[in-house]
């Protein structure tokens, strides 16, 4: 273990081996939230990744949380965990270079016995219950799940110069969110065929082995926090769930 790496010492449920376990990813460098470290930023005076922690703590489908974060946030972090009592939180894990090694990396901390996983960004603090069900259940019978929605606006396919090149039959596109869901075995193959820098997401890596991906619904209040106008529209969504 890392130096910078901690094993914590909280209890795990008693139920762990009926659940299912997450990997967070909170290991961005924030550089479209003009050098402010969106996991930290509050809404509704709750840090941004406490509010995603605590959205699969309360979740009965989660056996336990493994939490991966830049090296010089892990301290900082295991403050926020104790003082919310995010008691399924085993591990915090130091990123990598890409999101894709930065998940690899929080793979180290599962068990053999772990078949599937559950992998989620730090920066969707909106995540439901049922989103988090509907994901795990559809893991059981697939080797991939994401979940989505589906796209409100026309979108184009451009050139390099800026020019359109055709107009995208929108029915049959979403917009992928997170949790994902992968077969923790299956995963590992797919990652060590490919190189790991191409994929923004996970099931991607999966498809591209020629997996089957399922997609469940997700929510347009899903939202992941990646500019500072994001900020904005997350304190108006939970003025609105307050209401």
């Amino acid at each position: 273990m890392l130096e910078t790496e901690l094993k914590l010492e909280f209890q795990i449920c008693e139920n762990e081996n009926e659940g299912i376990p997450v990997i967070i990813v909170a290991a961005g460098s924030s550089t479209r939230m003009q050098g402010i470290n969106k996991q930290f930023l509050s809404i509704g005076d709750i840090p941004v990744i406490v509010r995603s922690l605590l959205a699969f703590e309360n979740n009965k489908n989660i056996s336990r949380i493994i939490l991966v974060t830049r090296n010089e946030d892990i301290y900082a972090l295991q403050l926020l965990a104790e003082e919310y009592s995010i008691s399924k939180l085993t591990d915090i894990v130091a990123g990598g270079d890409c999101r894709q090694k930065s998940v690899l990396n929080g793979f180290s901390r599962l068990s053999e016995n772990d078949s599937a996983v559950l992998i989620h960004d730090g920066a969707r603090p909106f995540v439901t219950d049922k989103i988090i069900k509907d994901v795990s259940e559809a893991l059981k019978l697939y080797p991939a799940v994401t979940c989505g929605i589906k796209l409100k606006d026309t979108v184009k396919e451009v050139s390099a110069d800026g020019k359109v090149v055709k107009t995208l039959e929108r029915d049959s596109l979403i917009a992928v969110q997170t949790p994902q869901g992968v077969w923790t075995e299956q995963y590992r193959k797919a990652l060590a065929d490919n190189d790991l820098s191409a994929f923004t997401d996970d099931t991607s890596i999966m498809e591209k082995a020629g997996y089957e991906v399922k997609c469940v619904e997700g929510s347009y209040r899903n939202i992941k926090i990646t500019t500072p106008e994001d900020i904005i529209i997350a304190q108006n969504l939970l003025k609105e769930k307050d209401k």
